[in-house]
């Protein structure tokens, strides 16, 4: 029983991490309608500035300046939100596909930067020895997977509630503007480049955030952690979810990893280990498959953007009887 809790808190805390990058991918597509497929380059940036940040002194590598967790947090979400400013101001004058494309490179490029630049991240070899939160309960596998999820639960609610406050602010607003009708918001004085740009800043910094949670759960990173399959994972999630509902945008990464870690763990018991490597493909195509079924039944998603309601008072007047001569 206390196996069973323990990895429910470790499955929990994975999966709040995943809600996380959801979360900032809603921001830039659900609300702002950026279509951004490179946000495991962000994800990696995150997570490296944090190691290198809070990791001991390494002499075969730059960093490792050993500074404390929290520095490390803050740290990936400002490098992040700085190179996702960056690569708005770049791109964001492209639309749709080729938008898609050029993010896309961006994440290649920064996969390529951390396989490549081992003075820097330790090439193909990663960055190990990353501080976990509560590290000294490592030893006991229950207390240190619920500290860790109080921690990522705490961070994945402050984002949760700050972005549905900024949503329903008059930035919100004309972020919506923006994705609905561009023409009719540049119309009233919005400029539509300045507005996406801050969306797509916070949105990277928020991915940044969760690179640099998970690299502190885990304790090590390499860049097979950010390959394509990343931003194929967490797109599902916000399509399954929901696009443009924060709500739905966690329900659906919940929903989804624990689709991911059962048909991995049903292929690792039904196939035998000389198998399991073609095997793990059927992940892919149990999500394939969830995929279609939510598509078709809920278009929108379990739960997609709810429409805004605006109260109207009628006001019936009734025009004066006239009086006959």
């Amino acid at each position: 029983m206390i196996d069973l809790v323990g990895y429910g808190a470790f499955f929990l805390t994975t999966a709040l991490i995943f809600s996380l990058i959801t979360l900032g991918l809603n921001l830039q597509w659900g609300l702002t309608g950026l279509f951004n497929v490179g946000l495991a380059g962000f994800v990696a940036i995150g997570a490296y500035t944090s190691a290198l940040l809070t990791t001991p002194a390494d002499p075969a590598r730059l960093g490792g300046f050993d500074l404390p967790i929290l520095i490390g947090w803050l740290g990936a979400m400002l490098v992040g939100g700085l190179a996702a400013s960056l690569t708005g101001i770049a791109t964001l004058r492209l639309r749709s596909d080729y938008l898609a494309i050029t993010t896309f490179g961006v994440a290649v490029v920064v996969q390529l930067v951390a396989l490549n630049a081992q003075k820097l991240t330790g090439g193909p070899f990663g960055i190990g020895f990353i501080p976990r939160p509560f590290g000294g309960l490592a030893e006991t596998p229950l207390l240190f997977n619920l500290s860790n999820l109080a921690i990522v639960s705490v961070v994945t609610l402050a984002a949760y509630l700050a972005l549905e406050h900024l949503s329903r602010s008059p930035w919100g607003r004309v972020l919506k503007a923006l994705r609905e009708d561009e023409r009719a918001a540049i119309s009233l004085g919005k400029s539509a480049r300045f507005y996406r740009v801050q969306a797509f800043a916070v949105g990277g910094a928020i991915m940044a955030l969760a690179g640099a949670l998970q690299a502190h759960f885990i304790g090590f990173i390499a860049p097979d952690n950010y390959l394509p399959i990343l931003t194929f994972q967490v797109w599902v999630m916000l399509i399954v979810g929901g696009s443009g509902n924060n709500l739905g945008a966690v329900a659906g990464s919940v929903l989804v990893w624990a689709i991911w870690a059962g048909s991995g763990a049903f292929t690792s018991v039904l196939f035998s280990p000389e198998q399991q490597a073609r095997a793990a493909a059927l992940q892919i195509v149990a999500i394939g498959m969830m995929l279609c079924v939510i598509l078709l039944v809920r278009p929108s998603g379990l739960l997609g953007e709810r429409p805004r309601r605006v109260r109207t008072t009628k006001a019936v007047s009734q025009a004066p009887e006239s009086s006959g001569p």
